[in-house]
């Protein structure tokens, strides 16, 4: 049996994008209870990062620099959720309802 050289495995980071839910509080008193499926509004930060407070903090300003994040009723809650690129980029993910100008 012959020695097997050793491989260099390079990993690379996991990317995050932030996915930034609006709900109402009429349909999810709760804020855990708030998803994808009971948002009034769904959008996904375009920029990734690989660090999750980098993009929870990203998140927030992100939805800040929208009419939606200015907007927001009385009524309505946000949830930012750091989620892998991928799953946030696959065909299943809602957009916004009411896209803010910055994100047309």
């Amino acid at each position: 049996m012959g020695a097997h050289a050793p491989q260099l495995v390079f990993l690379e980071p996991t990317m995050l994008t932030a996915l930034i839910l609006i709900c109402s509080l009429a349909n999810t008193p709760d804020i855990r209870d708030c998803s994808r499926t009971n948002a009034v509004d769904v959008m996904y930060m375009p920029v990734s990062s690989a660090n999750p407070a980098t993009c929870f903090m990203h998140g927030q300003a992100y939805l800040a620099s929208t009419d939606i994040g200015r907007n927001l009723s009385e009524n309505e809650r946000v949830k930012v959720v750091c989620v892998r690129k991928e799953t946030a980029e696959s065909g299943d993910t809602a957009v916004a309802a009411r896209p803010a100008p910055s994100l047309r």
